[in-house]
Parts: C-alpha cells; sequence; structure tokens
C-alpha cells in the first residue's frame, strides 16, 4: 500500500521531502513523517525497554512506596494522555461514519499506538512505586523523547495554521495542544523524586546518602553531592559530614559473595583432581602379577603431565563484579560511537564554510548538534567512569574481606611462608592494583573499536594513503610493547626490594628500643638504604623506558599525521590538501592518539594486575588449619577432659614432627603442670591441643570451650578493659573478681585513667608483668571449661606469682573446677599439681603425681634434686617468655615496670576515689594519623623543588614550552598550507610545505624526549632526597615518639607515601604541565581565529576557576580522611595477624572479621564521595568546554565571510581537544596537590622532637672509656612526660668499678628506669650520671650506647643471619663470634646448623626458640664485652638449667666489669656485692644482702615471700 496511501489516500502528502525539508530557508517535515514516524519513535523506544526494565525491577527491590500526591498526579496525567489519544481514534471513526473525506488509515493506527504505549506508561509508573523507585529514568527519556518529537510536530502545526487557515481539522488540533501541555507536566513530574520506600534502611540512618532518593537528572549530573561540596568549600570537612554507604557497597554484602565464588571455584579444581588422581586403569581381564604392573606404569606415564589445576580467582572475580560491570561496557559503547560526531560534523561545517549559497540555518543547526552530541557524550563518559569506579572500589572492599578472612584460618606452615609485610602489601597494594586496572580494563576492547572507527573514517577522507600512517602505528606497537614487557619486568624487581625493605622497616621499628641501646642505628640505617639504591637503581632503568615510551606516545599522532600527509601529496599531482581533509583528518588523528596511549598503558597495568592477582591467588589457597585436628565433641560421659591418643604432630607437613608419640589423658577439673627444658616442645602441645599444629597421626580430643594464654601476651590497641572483656558482655561483679585476682587493681589505680586507658600498640605502654596479668585476666574472665597457661607467671614478681596461683589458678583459685594445663619453671607449684608432664625432645618421658615421679628416681627427680638446692623454695622464676609462636610480640618500649609508678605518687585520697570517675581522656597513648586542613603550603612545592634540584626544573619547564610552541606552530603551518590556492588541480609549493611541517615534528619529538627524561630523573633524585631524610630523622627520634606513633603509620609513611613520591608525583607532574600547556594553546587559537570568542572566554574562565576551586576544597579534604582512615585498617590487620592463635582460641574471629569489614567501610565512605565529586567536577566542566567548542564553532558561522576554512578547521579541531583537556588539566591539579601531600606527609618528622647528637664532632673520650666502671648518680630524677610525676625521684648512690649490683623492688618500683635513664633513653629530669669520672649527658648517644652493655628484657632478633645479629658492623672476626658463642652456650647448637653462622633468622627470630634467643643477647654482651653490663631481668624465659649456665657465664667472664642486675628472683643476686632497693621511684635500701636482711626492712620482707629467709 506504500508509505503515500498510508498517510493520505490519494497520495498527497508524501513521505519525504528533500526541497522541503533541507534546501529551503525555511525547513519543515511533511505531514506523514511528522504522523507516522514522530509518533512511533518515542512508543518504539518504551516497547523495547520495558521488557528489560520489568526483570530488572523484578530482582532489585527496594521496598514499597505509599501513594503520594506525586503519584496520583502522575497516573492522572497518564490516564488523561490515555484518553486524548483514544478520543482521536473515536474522531477517525466518527469522521469515517459521517464526514465525506475518509481519514487515511495512519490517523487511525498512531493514536491507537500512542494510546496504548501510554497505558504502558502508566502502569510502569505503579510498578516502579511498588518495587521502591523513586526516580526513574527510562520513564523520563521516554517523556523527554516524546516532548522533542511532538515539538516538532507542535511547530509545524503553528506554520500550517498561519499559512492555510481553512483546511485545518479543529478538533485534531486542539487535542494536540492539549496532548502537548500534558506532555510537558508528564516530563516535569518525572523529574520530580517520591518519598522513600518502606522500611528501607535510609530511614533509621543517621547521615544517609543522597543518592537512593535523587530524582534522575540530578542522579546523571551528580548533582547531589553538591551539598557536602558547599559544606566543604565553608569549612573543611570533617568525619561527620560523610555519609553512610549504601547498603551494595557494604563490606557484609559485597565480601561473603567473593567468597563463596572462590570457595565454589576451589571445590570444582579438588573435584577435577580427585577424579584425575584416583583413576589407574585397571584392565579387567588380567588379576595377575603382570596386570598389576601395568597399573603401575600406566599411572607413572599419566601423572607427571597432570599438572595440578589451579583454581582460577579471575573467573571468580568476574562471575561476582560482572553482572554490574557490563552496563559500562554498554555506555562506553555509546560513548566511542558519540566521539567521531566531533570530526564529522566538523566536516560539514567546513563544507558549510565553503559553499557560501547554503542558507545559515544549516550552520546553526549544525552548532547545535555538536552541541547536544557533546553534552550526551559527557553525561554518559561520567555515567561509565561512575561504573567503574564504583565496581573499582567493592572489588577492594571484596579482596581486602577475602584477604582478612584467609590470615584467620591460614595453617602455620604457611603463615610461615609470607611475612606480615607481605599479607599487609596484599591488602594495601594489590587490592588498589586492582582498583587502578578497573577503570581502564574497557579500553581492552574499546580501543582496537576506537581505532577501527576512526581508520574507516580516515579511509572516506583520504583514501589509501592512510595505509602509510596504519604502518607507523602498527610499528609503534611491538616498541609499546616491548617498553611495557620490560617495565613489568623492573616492576617486579621493584617490588621485590619494596617488599625486603618495608619489612627490615617493620623489624626496625618493632625493635627500636634494642636498636637504641645498642647504638646500631647507623648500621641498620646503611642496611635500608642499600636496598633502596637497588630499587632507586631499577626506578632509573624504568625512568629511561619512561622516556622512550612517552616520546612514542606524544610523536606517535604526528609522525602518523606526517606520513599519511605526504604519500597523500605525493602519490598523486592532483591531490589537493584543503581544510576539510586536513582538519577532519587531524582531528581523527587526535582522537586515535587516545586509545593508541592508553592500550599501552592498559596492556601494563593489566601486567601488574595479573602478577597481583597471582599473588592473591597463591595466599588464597594456601593451606588451612584442618578444622578437624581437635574434637570438642568428647561423650558426656567420659571422665577426660582431654585426651591424646598417639599423637604425632608437626608444624608443617614438610618437616619431621615436633611431638611424637603422645599419649595424655586428663580428667576433669585437674591441674596438670607440664615442666621440661628450653625447647623440649611445651608450647608445642598446647599449640597441638588448640588445632594449631598439623596433626599426622592420632586423636585430639578436649571437652568444652577452651580459653589461652600464649607466653608472650598479646595485648590489643583498646582500652584496658575492652582488652580483658575481649567481646564477652560485661558482668560487672565478675569483673571486678577477675580483676582483683589477677592482682590488677594497684596497676588500675596507677593508670591515669582506670581501665579506660587506651594500651598502645602491643601493650607498650604497659611492663611485661602487667601484660602478662592482663593477657591472664582476658581468659579467666571469659570462663570456659578448659584453661591452656603457657607459662603466664613467668613475667610478674614472685609475690604477685605468688597471689595469682592461690586466688587463680591453683587448688582454692578461681579456676578450680577446670581443667588447667600450666606449662611451667616455677618448682614451688608443682607440689599443687594433680598430674605432671616432663617433656623432652618432643615426648613426654614421665607423668604422675609429683610424690610418684619422686620416688620414680627418673629424670624428673634428678632435676629437682639439681634445682631445689639452687632454688630453695624460691617463688617461680621471671620470664618474658617465648614469642607467640606465629609472630613477634615484641613490646615496643615498655616503659618497663616504671610507668606504673609514674602517678603513684598522687596523694593517697586519689586511690580512695572508685576509678571509674578517672577521665577517660588521659588515657589517650597513640595518636591517630590527623588529616591536616587547607590547602597545602607553597612550601611543600618548594620543599620539592628544591629536593629535584632548581636547575634541573628549570631545564625541564623550558623544553616543556618548547615542545608546545613548536606543536601549535606547525598546526598553523598546516592550515596556512590548506590556504595555499590551487593552481591547475594542484597546489605548487608543497615540497616547501611539506618540508618545514616534517622538520617542525621532528623538533618536536626531541623536545619531548628531553623534558620526559629530565623529569624522571629529577623524581628519582627528589625521592631518594626524601627517602634519606625521613629515615635519618626517624632513627633519630627519641623512644617517646615511636610510644606515640602506630607503627602502622611509620611503616605507611615509609611505604605508601614513599611509593608515591617514587613513581606517582613525577608523572603526573608531567601530565599536568602538558594539559595545562594545551589548554593554553587551544586558547591562543580559538581566539586567534574568532576574536569574538574573547566575550566568552574570561567569563567561562572565572567559571571554570570557580568551579575548580570550590572541587578542589572538598576533594582535597576527602582524600585526607580516605588516608588517615586506611591507616587503622592495616593496622587492625597487623594487630589480628601478630595475635591469630589467640583470636582462633577464644573463637572470636567473627567478632575481629566484623571489626576489619567495619573498618574498611568507614573508609570507603571517605573514598565514595571523592569518586563522586570528580565525576562532579567533571560534567561541570565538561560542560564549559562543550560551550566553549560550541561557541566557536558559532562565531565561525555568524563570520563566514571573513574567515578562511583553513583557520576554522584549526580553531574548531584545537575546541573540540578542549574539553578533554580541561577536564584532564582539573584531575591533573587537585591530583598533584593531593599527591604532594605525600611529600608534606614524608617532610613532618623533620620537625618532631630529636635525641640529644649520635657523636660529637670532636670528641674528648679516651679510647678504652670506661677503664674502671665507676658509677656515680647523684640526685638523679627522670620522667616519662613533662605532664607526668617522676618516674624515679632523688636517687644518689655510687657503685665503685667491678661491684656486683641487684636492684629490686616490686613491679613498677622503677627498675627499669633506672637503666633507661643510664643509657639515656630518657633524659634526666634533674641530677647526674658520672660514669668514671665522666658526666654522661655531655656525650654522643652514640658514644655512651656502644660503650656499655645490656642484655634487655625481651630478645629482640633481626631477620638476616647469625652473624648479623650478633655483629652488624662486622667489626669482630669469626674466631671471636664463635668464642661468644661458645661461652653463652651456643657454639653446640650453631656448629649443628646446616649454615653455622649464616643461619637466617626469620622475622622476630621466630625459628629459635626464645631461651635461644637470651642467649644470643648474651652473645652480644660477651662479644662487646665492655666495663659495664646491664641485666634486665634477663634470665626470664630459661629453664633452671640454662639459667644457671648464664649465671655462671657472667661470674666468670665479667668477674672485672661492673654488673647491675635489675632481678626478680632474688636467689639470683643474693652472692652480689650489694642491692639496691626502690619503691615508687625512690631509693629505700642500698647495701649488702646480709646486711639488708639483718635490718628487717622491705628486702626482708621480699627475701620472706621468696622463702630465702
Amino acid at each position: 500500500m506504500g508509505f503515500g496511501k498510508f498517510c493520505s489516500l490519494d497520495s498527497s502528502d508524501p513521505f519525504w521531502d528533500w526541497n522541503r525539508t533541507w534546501y529551503t530557508a525555511n525547513p519543515d517535515l511533511t505531514q506523514c513523517f511528522q504522523n507516522t514516524v514522530l509518533v512511533w519513535l518515542p512508543c518504539l523506544y518504551l516497547w523495547i525497554c520495558a521488557p528489560i526494565y520489568l526483570i530488572y525491577l523484578r530482582s532489585h527491590n527496594r521496598g514499597y512506596i505509599c501513594m503520594s500526591h506525586l503519584n496520583k498526579a502522575k497516573t492522572a496525567v497518564g490516564l488523561l494522555l490515555w484518553i486524548i489519544c483514544w478520543s482521536d481514534v473515536f474522531y477517525s471513526f466518527w469522521e469515517r461514519s459521517h464526514g465525506s473525506n475518509i481519514p487515511a488509515p495512519v490517523h487511525l493506527v498512531s493514536p491507537t499506538l500512542l494510546g496504548l504505549t501510554m497505558l504502558l506508561a502508566t502502569l510502569l509508573i505503579h510498578y516502579e512505586r511498588m518495587k521502591g523507585v523513586q526516580s526513574s529514568g527510562v520513564m523520563l527519556i521516554y517523556w523527554l523523547l516524546a516532548l522533542l518529537c511532538a515539538t516538532v510536530t507542535f511547530r509545524s502545526k503553528i506554520l500550517q495554521a498561519l499559512d492555510q487557515l481553512l483546511t485545518m481539522s479543529v478538533w485534531r488540533y486542539t487535542t494536540f495542544y492539549i496532548y502537548y501541555a500534558l506532555l510537558l507536566i508528564a516530563l516535569f513530574l518525572s523529574c520530580l523524586t517520591d518519598r522513600l520506600p518502606l522500611f528501607s534502611q535510609s530511614v533509621k540512618d543517621s547521615n544517609p546518602c543522597p543518592e537512593p532518593g535523587a530524582s534522575f537528572l540530578s542522579r546523571i549530573t551528580f548533582w547531589w553531592i553538591t551539598r557536602m561540596m558547599v559544606i566543604g568549600y565553608k569549612r573543611p570537612l570533617e568525619e561527620k559530614d560523610l555519609w553512610s554507604l549504601n547498603p551494595e557497597d557494604r563490606s557484609h554484602r559485597v565480601v561473603p559473595q567473593l567468597v563463596c565464588r572462590w570457595n565454589a571455584e576451589c571445590q570444582k579444581v579438588k573435584r577435577t583432581e580427585q577424579k584425575t588422581l584416583y583413576s589407574p586403569k585397571r584392565l579387567p581381564h588380567s588379576e595377575s602379577k603382570e596386570g598389576q604392573a601395568v597399573e603401575e606404569s600406566e599411572i607413572l606415564i599419566v601423572k607427571p603431565p597432570q599438572k595440578t589445576k589451579e583454581p582460577s580467582l579471575f573467573w571468580a572475580l568476574c562471575l561476582t563484579f560482572g553482572p554490574y560491570f557490563l552496563i559500562s561496557c554498554l555506555y562506553k559503547i555509546i560513548q566511542d560511537i558519540l566521539m567521531f560526531a566531533g570530526p564529522e560534523i566538523l566536516r560539514l561545517l567546513i563544507r558549510f564554510v565553503n559553499d557560501s549559497n547554503a542558507p545559515s540555518w544549516q550552520g546553526y543547526f549544525y552548532t547545535t548538534l555538536l552541541f547536544i552530541c557533546t553534552c550526551v557524550q559527557s553525561l554518559i563518559l561520567q555515567k561509565y567512569f561512575h561504573v567503574c569506579f564504583v565496581s573499582g572500589m567493592r572489588l577492594r572492599t571484596a579482596i581486602i574481606g577475602a584477604v582478612y578472612r584467609k590470615a584467620l584460618v591460614i595453617s602455620s606452615a604457611a603463615r610461615r611462608t609470607s611475612t606480615v609485610g607481605e599479607i599487609v602489601n596484599l591488602m594495601s597494594v594489590d587490592a588498589q592494583r586492582f582498583m587502578d586496572l578497573i577503570t581502564y580494563i574497557n579500553m581492552i576492547w574499546s580501543a582496537p573499536l576506537q581505532v577501527v572507527l576512526a581508520l574507516y573514517f580516515l579511509w572516506q577522507n583520504l583514501g589509501p594513503s592512510v595505509l602509510a600512517g596504519v604502518a607507523v602505528m602498527v610499528l609503534m606497537v611491538p616498541v609499546n610493547a616491548v617498553i611495557a614487557m620490560k617495565t613489568k619486568t623492573y616492576q617486579v624487581a621493584q617490588m621485590k626490594s619494596k617488599d625486603n625493605r618495608i619489612k627490615l622497616m617493620n623489624e626496625m621499628l618493632n625493635g627500636i628500643k634494642v636498636l637504641k641501646l645498642y647504638a646500631w642505628e647507623l648500621a641498620f640505617k646503611d642496611k635500608v638504604s642499600e636496598i633502596r639504591e637497588s630499587e632507586l637503581k631499577v626506578l632509573k632503568k624504568a625512568a629511561y623506558l619512561g622516556a622512550v615510551s612517552t616520546f612514542t606516545w606524544v610523536c606517535a599522532p604526528f609522525l602518523v599525521a606526517l606520513s599519511t600527509f605526504t604519500v597523500y601529496v605525493l602519490i598523486d599531482e592532483h591531490n589537493v590538501l584543503d581544510a576539510q581533509k586536513a582538519f577532519v583528518s587531524l582531528a581523527l588523528f587526535n582522537i586515535l592518539r587516545f586509545p593508541l596511549n592508553m592500550l599501552p598503558m592498559v596492556i601494563s597495568s593489566m601486567v601488574q594486575a595479573s602478577v597481583s592477582l597471582k599473588r592473591l591467588r597463591v595466599f588464597l589457597s594456601h593451606e588451612e588449619l584442618q578444622e578437624d585436628s581437635v574434637e570438642h565433641k568428647a561423650s558426656a560421659s567420659s571422665p577426660h577432659s582431654i585426651s591424646i591418643v598417639d599423637g604425632v604432630f608437626s608444624w608443617s607437613r614438610t618437616e619431621s614432627p615436633t611431638l611424637k608419640k603422645l599419649n595424655v589423658s586428663i580428667t576433669e577439673g585437674s591441674l596438670v603442670a607440664v615442666v621440661g627444658h628450653v625447647g623440649s616442645g611445651k608450647s608445642s602441645l598446647l599449640s597441638a591441643l588448640l588445632g594449631e599444629m598439623d596433626k599426622l597421626e592420632g586423636t585430639v580430643t578436649v571437652k568444652g570451650w577452651v580459653a589461652y594464654v600464649p607466653q608472650q601476651a598479646w595485648i590489643q590497641n583498646a582500652t584496658l578493659k575492652d582488652n580483658i572483656m575481649f567481646g564477652q558482655e560485661r558482668r560487672e561483679a565478675w569483673y571486678q573478681r577477675v580483676v582483683d585476682a589477677c592482682a590488677l587493681q594497684p596497676d588500675l589505680e596507677i593508670l591515669p585513667a582506670g581501665d579506660e586507658t587506651e594500651i598502645g600498640e602491643k601493650g607498650v605502654n604497659l611492663s611485661g608483668g602487667q601484660k602478662q596479668r592482663v593477657s591472664l585476666a582476658r581468659a579467666v574472665y571469659c570462663d570456659r571449661a578448659v584453661y591452656l597457661l603457657d607459662d603466664p607467671l613467668s613475667a610478674v614478681d614472685s609475690h604477685v606469682g605468688k597471689h595469682i596461683f592461690e586466688q587463680v589458678i591453683g587448688p582454692q583459685g578461681l579456676l578450680k573446677d577446670k581443667t588447667r594445663v600450666l606449662v611451667t619453671h616455677g618448682l614451688s607449684y608443682l607440689p599443687q599439681a594433680d598430674l605432671i608432664l616432663v617433656m623432652v625432645e618432643g615426648e613426654i618421658t614421665e607423668m604422675g603425681s609429683y610424690q610418684q615421679l619422686m620416688a620414680k628416681e627418673g629424670a624428673f627427680s634428678e632435676f629437682l634434686r639439681t634445682y631445689s638446692a639452687v632454688e630453695h623454695s624460691e617463688s617461680e622464676p621471671k620470664s618474658i617468655a617465648k614469642g607467640l609462636e606465629n609472630g613477634s610480640a615484641t613490646p615496643l618500649v615498655g616503659l618497663g615496670d616504671s610507668n606504673v609508678s609514674q602517678l603513684a605518687q598522687k596523694d593517697k585520697e586519689a586511690k580512695v576515689l572508685s576509678n571509674n570517675t578517672k577521665n577517660p581522656l588521659v588515657g589517650k597513648l597513640t595518636e591517630a594519623d590527623k588529616a591536616s586542613t587547607g590547602r597545602v603550603r607553597l612550601s611543600v612545592f618548594w620543599a620539592y623543588l628544591k629536593a629535584i634540584g632548581v636547575l634541573l626544573s628549570f631545564i625541564s619547564l623550558l623544553l616543556f614550552l618548547t615542545h608546545h610552541l613548536l606543536s601549535l606552530f606547525s598546526n598553523y603551518w598546516l592550515s596556512l598550507w590548506t590556504d595555499d590556492p590551487v593552481v591547475n588541480g594542484t597546489q605548487p609549493n608543497r615540497q616547501m610545505r611539506l618540508g618545514v611541517y616534517g622538520a617542525l615534528g621532528v623538533s618536536q619529538g626531541v623536545a619531548v624526549f628531553g623534558y620526559s627524561l629530565s623529569m624522571s630523573i629529577g623524581g628519582i633524585l627528589a625521592s631518594r632526597f626524601l627517602h634519606q631524610s625521613m629515615l635519618y630523622d626517624v632513627l633519630r627520634s627519641p623512644m617517646s615518639f615511636f610510644e606515640r606513633t602506630p607503627s602502622g603509620n611509620l611503616v605507611n609513611r615509609f611505604a605508601k607515601e614513599m611509593d608515591t613520591i617514587d613513581s606517582v608525583i613525577p608523572s603526573i607532574i608531567k601530565m599536568f604541565m602538558g594539559s595545562m600547556f594545551n589548554v593554553l594553546a587551544a586558547c591562543v587559537v580559538i581566539l586567534v581565529a574568532t576574536p569574538l570568542v574573547a566575550i566568552i572566554i574570561p567569563f567561562l574562565g572565572l567559571l571554570y576557576f570557580f568551579v575548580q576551586r570550590f572541587y578542589v576544597a572538598s576533594s582535597r579534604q576527602l582524600k585526607r580522611l580516605e588516608s588517615v582512615s586506611r591507616s587503622p585498617i592495616y593496622t587492625h590487620f597487623n594487630e589480628t595477624l601478630l595475635g591469630t592463635s589467640v583470636i582462633r582460641a577464644f573463637g572470636e574471629q567473627e567478632r575481629f572479621i566484623c571489626e576489619s569489614d567495619q573498618r574498611v567501610d568507614h573508609n570507603q565512605k571517605a573514598y565514595y564521595p571523592s569518586i563522586v565529586a570528580n565525576r562532579w567536577l567533571a560534567v561541570r566542566l565538561e560542560f564549559v568546554g562543550n560551550f566553549i567548542v560550541t561557541f566557536a564553532a558559532l562565531f565561525a558561522v555568524i563570520a563566514r565571510e571573513s574567515l578562511s576554512p583553513g583557520i576554522m578547521g584549526l580553531s574548531i579541531s584545537y575546541a573540540l581537544q578542549l574539553t578533554s583537556s580541561l577536564t584532564w588539566l582539573v584531575r591533573m591539579s587537585s591530583d598533584v596537590e593531593t599527591n604532594i601531600v605525600a611529600v608534606e606527609k614524608v617532610k613532618e618528622y623533620s620537625d618532631t622532637e630529636k635525641e640529644a647528637e649520635w657523636k660529637h664532632e670532636f670528641s674528648s673520650l679516651p679510647s678504652g672509656w670506661p677503664t674502671h666502671g665507676c658509677i656515680d648518680i647523684r640526685g638523679f630524677s627522670l620522667r616519662y612526660r613533662h605532664d607526668l610525676d617522676p618516674a624515679i625521684r632523688n636517687i644518689t648512690f655510687n657503685i665503685n668499678g667491678g661491684e656486683k649490683v641487684g636492684i629490686v623492688g616490686r613491679t613498677g618500683a622503677g627498675k627499669s628506669s633506672l637503666t633507661l635513664g643510664l643509657f639515656r633513653i630518657i633524659e634526666a629530669a634533674e641530677g647526674q650520671i658520672f660514669i668514671d669520672g665522666v658526666d654522661i649527658a655531655q656525650l654522643g648517644l652514640h658514644e655512651l650506647r656502644s660503650r656499655i652493655t645490656i642484655i634487655p628484657q625481651d630478645p629482640v632478633l633481626f631477620s638476616g643471619s647469625l652473624r648479623m645479629n650478633l655483629d652488624p658492623f662486622d667489626s669482630y672476626s669469626d674466631e671471636e663470634i664463635w668464642r661468644a658463642l661458645e661461652y653463652s652456650h651456643l657454639k653446640s647448637f650453631v656448629s649443628g646448623l646446616p649454615n653455622k653462622l649464616s643461619h637466617e633468622c626469620s622475622e622476630g627470630g621466630e625459628n629459635l626458640s626464645v631461651g635461644q634467643r637470651q642467649l644470643l643477647c648474651l652473645a652480644r654482651a660477651l662479644l662487646r664485652k665492655t666495663k659495664i653490663l646491664v641485666l634486665d631481668e634477663a634470665t626470664a624465659a630459661v629453664d633452671m638449667e640454662t639459667d644457671n649456665l648464664i649465671q655462671s657465664t657472667i661470674r666468670s667472664q665479667f668477674e672485672d666489669c661492673t654488673v647491675l642486675t635489675i632481678a626478680h628472683r632474688l636467689n639470683t643476686i643474693m652472692d652480689y656485692t650489694r642491692v639496691l632497693v626502690l619503691d615508687k621511684g625512690e631509693m629505700t635500701e642500698f647495701d649488702n644482702p646480709s646486711n639488708l636482711i639483718a635490718q628487717r626492712g622491705p628486702f626482708y620482707q621480699m627475701a620472706k615471700d621468696a622463702g630465702l629467709v
């Protein structure tokens, strides 16, 4: 029937008519086109979208929205529109039956279709309301489309009414105008947003995210964040201004999805493995000997090629985040296609300018089209980025969550393969890598698509000569690929150095006290610098490569253009390079530049991510602890609470078993003591009962829940109360009983805020004894059936130990009805044990009660006889025991026992006040990383410039300028060329034009290479300088600095901030300069071409500047908040890794996982608004850019008479680039600001207080000083902080050379503080200390500390060889070292090691037992052999036998030295020359032991408690 017949029966109304629509000064569309296409288009859109949209709504239910006025209005408008459409249909029928002229079919079909569509729209509105959609994009676009189509008809109807008043149908006109008005109302209504759904999360939320409730328009322009931006502009944003995360971005939604998918992957692999491994091909008939032989050989052949398939983490990630991420692909395709609209419209515009007959409305039409295309492109691009960034954010959340959950169940063997630093890196660096990649990953398919499209348009423009350009590109790809591959190998090498450096830093910070006491800072500084140098070497190579790749990037588009134009001009005389060809091609080449630049980046980014992916996969596939190694469901009838049958255990599958042939059964409620020498496997036995070891054979059953006290107390960075309650509910009376029984009451009275005092990382502000008691209190408070106590009494004084044994552990204690397994060195408790297990080398050699074992005359009675003679009935030994088996729990600085006394001097009434009234603020210790506010100061930039070197910076700037001027001039030259007149179909002087064009390009390339190189080298120089000075500043800081600053912050500075300075800042500055010059160049060109734009540019410039300042204020603060909230994630993770065994023993995994998730969410809460703020900015700026493009085009159209096509082409092709350059400029300028903060943070440690000088220039010290070892202390006092009372006050005494002095006093009397004063770890408040008549305050710290020796309380080792641990400066010969080892009774052990002295110690020395570590510390002292030796409770973690060895070594080797011993075991100092008794920081007695006992003073009391008198 044809469209003509369909629209009008007599075919008087054609479907399309060029003369009416295009070649006329007053265009209009035909009636037929209006009645068909313009009506059907919106209907088609809605019918296509509806099914997809309905499915989406069904799966995404957000709750139910009650009927509101808005809904009623929408429904009413929908129904009215429906009625109007139907009335049109009925009118057509009426016409048919009554009228003379029968209406065409279109008048029936179109209104019917429209009516049905309106009904569908009304139904959709209601379905959306039931599913909780507050504002709908689908409907808004539908109404907008309908309105736009109707507007064309509207104009046409008015023109028609003016022309031919008589022929118009009044009824149809009236209905159309009503329809048009209703469409306007519907569009307006759909811009508004509905109320919140019932029961939605945000009702309960105190500060919900406004996004879900924002209208569709507000969402696509990101208007909804403006409120926060305004707040951020008025004052710096704070934590309370941040919104809560959307539910779908929170950890508890995101992490389980990934974990679940990953587990499914692992299961799949396990199943396939089982299929392949256990399928020997049996031959059915021959069951004889041969048959079996055949079967075996077949297996042997089958096995080797069987590579175990790895579970794919990539696939798990795809399944989890793919669906949401796919939306971004859709956006990207649309955006890619729209990108080519620009050059096409440019072509039409140049054609329009060349054609003077074209009606001028076409120019305005093109300009409008250009504006609409660029705006839609901008909105879609930003939406695309938003989806990408949100995906990246969820991915990071999921990875951190998965790593954290895995770290809690990983087996100890696997735990040993990766250090704490590496695992933390998985969370920080690798998760970040993925986040960065996600934003680019679509370029993998989008870049080739863009290239293909660009080439297609270029072919149309220039024909086959494009192939020359393509050839150049193809050549570039391998060059870039090679560079990317090389960069990757460098990347890996750099990561390795960085891992090592951070690991070393971590250890140094953990053992900083030891470094200071031994004056070893310089040795370690050199070690770090050495690693750092190798890292910088790699960085330098990478920088050279970077310069080459920048050169190829920047020059590629130019070379492509040059080669194409050259070939085009030279192939044929008659090929004329006119403006249309040249500038459209240039615009297309500029589009090409982006995918070509991005591809190498994406590839290298993918390579990095694949490295990270592998690291993550390896970590997530580590073997886990055997769930079933300990059975907890022992039958109720069995009297045994713990039983091990034929148990064989090892720490890892590969090693030989640590515990062998164990058979133990323990009845309920009994007290079992485990004794044995150092390293005999006592702690391992408890680990086996906890399920921490690999069970190779046998069964273990434990009835009921377990509580565990590790040998080295694990203390969280929380209040004391939280440490004890450990997530249980508060039971006041029970809590008081526990605190009293664990002898914590006196400590609570002393701590600044009672039990609300915050304990620092790893318990730095508690003494060893206090930590151990808190650890014990935690176990007692949570009230379990079985208690495993790993030597908890060793770290406390004898009378406290006695008190705890009686009140808690013993037959009358709080735990008397529980099963208790106590590892101990204290002989005095053994008679009260129900059962004693004697362990030797991993086996239980004897068991029985005290009497039975004594009667047996076996190893045990032998052991006892040797010791009871020594020990008398002395109470339990003092110890700081054996490193949590799985992590170095070295306290940073124990403020020693002293700080207990810090406030003890406060008058007595304070004690009477209940400790609940104390002010919790006093108890704050660690300072959180503070977010600095306001603009980054210029001094920071200046500091960075100085670090680079001013000359180098200046040269780089000059090269930059040269490059951009050349680039500008070469394009201007091109426009002159295109305007050359054509003579006889050719341009005469094109050889000259071409030559100059080429020369300009080459010199441009040289400039690029130069500045790229100078920038990168400058960046490396700067980062070397900054790292060195920061390392020096940190090492020069006093001890108090390390107590206040969480090690997480410091490590963060050395890892994250240094990484930023190394690799991020130089490239960002490069990009910033580049985009700045690009913007300036574009503005200059546009101004030259169309001077009229000068009216607009200043106004837009101001707008741009305001938007930028407005944005940067909030963005910078959000970045800061984000980086401040990042540290706690890692700090908490670090803490968890050190305490995994405790967390597992108490079964608190869930609580810790929740805590970690909460911290991640808290971090993302600051990150999410910063992404959105970026998008907000980009939308605003792109609109500014789009306006500039539009005005450039508009003024060009207005002034088309006076403009040459060449200049116009130049101007618009520059304008088209401007949008992206502008956005890039702001992004970069804010990036420069946010990243330069790293420099600020690195510099901030140069302003903190420092220790005294390490060495004085002109040292007057004699070389052998001290020769006698006399110590003379006069009126000495010292305090920890100037706002606290002195920990030691007014002590005066004199020690002669060679004297042996014991220092005693109860916990917190200031014993350790005195040694800290002697080593000037804490400077004296008043008084002096003289050694051999030299005032130590006048010496350099290293001069002092290297001349006196201490054997510290906690044996700290560093990872490295044994030799390095004994002698880091390499100043002793091997003979001397072996001799020292011999005297410290380690010679046999060390010579038994495969590598002898170069045996590698693991992190924190975990592969040695604590006793062996203590002996190594003794060996250090023997090597240095100075005249003064201080022993800080050094014989703590060793059994009697080793203790005797140490004591005898000290007596023989140090007999002519002055020895100061801080003792808890009084028997060790009974034969000393004199004893100093301290109490509350004051000296109470100082005399020889026999006199003191005769005086019946405090010392006598202690001796009596210890049973020595």
